[in-house]
């Protein structure tokens, strides 16, 4: 181990963190306001004119929400399955739900100034813009930098700015849920004009036709992904997502793992942006295995050096915060899904910053770490 910790970068070999807990208040507050925040988006979404409906599709029941038009024709919009809680008792109580902006803006700086992180102003700007036009309805997964951010208020511990810097934002969607939820955002280039005239369209390397991409004048690029269906010949080609207003996916390796399952939080910018990301057991393993199938070049390593770091700051959080059994139960998953899995997560888990080795020997056990590194 000491051979394999030697080998690590310096930087990285070098990282350690003594978990500081959040006040208790603090934790309670961040909660409460997710909850106000889906409440707020709530009400935006579906004006009190309309009505909620249920749709079986394949044995399952769907709300949907028919809003009626000067045409005389309803427009229906997808509002989620009727088996999460959370919608449903929205559905039910939805004339008598309340919003108050100003209170979730004081409640944001309160979270702030207790030293919860945000994003940054321009990555908030993005990820508002595409949830009020509906991307986490349909719903899509906020994933990367941006939604790393968040689990500082939902595991309760301090997590340093440093891993969260970021010149991107980064969206996935299951492509089957793109297929079925027969509905759609607006053009997502109308959206990101909207805040940026320089917005560009990025045309696919594969396909020049499809875009999975955008950009702006100052290199921000705001990028859309899905899972790789099946075999390896999707990896690098774009799949078209029916739900995101005419945009593709970049088809991703491991990436089904990585949303599955994903839970709803709040990004804290402004008033509060209800958001969904990855589980953070899930962000946390999914990054080592990434971390060892990143390009070799200076970008590359530099881009792997992060997903490490963000890794055993995670692996530690979660440890601390006593959701070790949850971080268990996904690292089995994924390992129990094949020789390209078991593949990523040693050679991660080899390069891994010391502070996350420790905390995955405190949660899986030190004899399995210890077998894991000797491989």
């Amino acid at each position: 181990m000491a051979e394999l910790a030697a080998e690590r970068p310096a930087a990285l070999a070098k990282e350690t963190l003594m978990m500081k807990e959040i006040d208790i208040s603090y934790r309670t507050m961040f909660a409460e306001l997710a909850q106000r925040t889906l409440d707020a988006q709530f009400v935006a979404d579906f004006p009190l004119e309309g009505w909620f409906v249920t749709v079986t599709v394949k044995g399952r029941d769907y709300w949907y929400f028919d809003l009626p038009t000067p045409e005389g024709k309803d427009k229906r919009r997808y509002v989620g399955p009727a088996s999460d809680e959370a919608i449903t008792e929205r559905v039910k109580a939805h004339k008598e739900i309340k919003d108050n902006i100003r209170e979730r803006r004081r409640m944001v700086s309160t979270l702030r100034r207790a030293g919860l992180p945000g994003p940054d102003p321009f990555a908030g700007d993005v990820t508002k813009a595409l949830a009020d036009a509906g991307l986490f309805r349909l719903p899509a997964v906020l994933i990367g930098s941006v939604a790393f951010s968040t689990y500082a208020g939902m595991l309760g511990v301090r997590l340093p700015s440093s891993a969260m810097q970021t010149g991107d934002a980064d969206f996935a969607q299951d492509f089957a849920i793109s297929a079925e939820v027969q509905d759609s955002l607006p053009p997502i280039l109308e959206v990101l004009q909207s805040l940026d005239p320089e917005f560009r369209a990025v045309p696919h390397q594969a396909d020049k036709a499809k875009v999975v991409a955008f950009q702006n004048a100052r290199g921000y690029r705001v990028e859309f992904l899905t899972g790789n269906r099946g075999s390896d010949e999707y990896t690098g080609k774009p799949s078209p997502m029916p739900a995101l207003g005419g945009v593709s996916a970049e088809n991703m390796r491991f990436l089904d793992y990585l949303i599955y399952e994903p839970v709803r939080t709040v990004l804290l910018f402004r008033e509060g942006v209800n958001v969904l990301v990855p589980t953070p057991e899930r962000y946390a393993v999914h990054k080592l295995m990434v971390a060892s199938r990143r390009l070799t070049d200076t970008l590359g390593r530099v881009k792997a050096d992060k997903d490490l770091l963000q890794a055993a700051l995670l692996f530690e959080a979660l440890v601390e915060s006593r959701h070790g059994a949850e971080l268990t139960d996904a690292w089995e998953e994924a390992w129990e899904r094949g020789d390209a899995w078991k593949e990523g997560i040693v050679n991660g888990l080899s390069r891994l910053p010391k502070n996350g080795v420790k905390a995955l020997e405190k949660g899986l056990g030190p004899e399995v770490v210890e077998s894991l590194l000797k491989r």
